[in-house]
């Protein structure tokens, strides 16, 4: 049975874990990051016509207060998986963009240009969304409702959660978690777990941190949600 290890935070680790179950895959959860609320104190810009969620974490750690303030705007979220998150957590409105946050400021910038809208999000993001829509004379205000850390693991604990066995793939999904991982794969106690793996990923800039790492052994979904990347591991090298 192929093991792959899901480096994703969760809970979506343990909901990737059930699906690689029943497709036949072994999954080994390994979370790479974990993530916390943060405390939120912001007054809503008056005449916010929208709200944009870029992450399903920022609807999860978002207070029922927050939510219910905005639940009446139209919300406009990054792909599927958000959406469903924004819909569960009370929002009236919601439509689902392309999957990648570029894509959606592009999709929405047109409509909103000369308003406002609240942008929910992590204190860790990369800044393209914000500053797409600014160019487009979008003014966003951005409310951080969660914060993304690296979990530390010692050697000892990666070979625990391994049984010190090598794995034939990883699932990556952010970023961060790649560098972590490319982390781990420097320590000599651990390399040798990674000398076959191949390494899949949410995105090419997902996959970024491990250029110089893993070899030619990288592979990259063809849209930037997990149906697409579990797709990958049914599909030849």
């Amino acid at each position: 049975m192929v093991r792959v290890l899901v480096t994703r935070p969760e809970p979506g680790a343990s909901r990737t874990a059930r699906r690689l179950e029943i497709q036949g895959f072994q999954p080994v959860p390994l979370p790479l990051t974990e993530t916390s609320a943060l405390p939120v104190e912001a007054t809503i810009d008056a005449g916010s016509a929208a709200v944009a969620v870029t992450s399903a974490n920022a609807v999860r750690h978002a207070s029922k207060e927050l939510v219910a303030a905005l639940a009446g705007l139209p919300c406009h979220a990054v792909g599927k998986r958000t959406a469903e998150a924004c819909r569960i957590a009370g929002f009236l409105s919601v439509r689902e963009g392309p999957g990648d946050a570029e894509a959606l400021a592009d999709a929405i910038a047109g409509g909103l240009a000369g308003k406002a809208i609240v942008y929910l999000c992590g204190r860790v993001r990369f800044p393209l969304f914000e500053q797409r829509l600014a160019a487009a004379s979008v003014h966003v205000q951005t409310i951080e409702t969660y914060d993304t850390i690296d979990v530390d693991y010692g050697d000892a604990d990666v070979l625990a959660r391994l049984s010190g066995r090598p794995v034939e793939a990883v699932l990556l999904y952010s970023a961060r978690a790649s560098a972590a991982l490319a982390g781990l794969i420097a320590r000599p106690a651990l390399r040798h777990l990674f000398e076959k793996t191949e390494f899949l990923a949410l995105s090419a800039r997902v996959a970024k941190p491990l250029d110089g790492v893993a070899g030619q052994t990288i592979r990259i979904a063809q849209r930037p949600e997990e149906d697409a990347l579990l797709a990958l591991l049914s599909l030849p090298g």
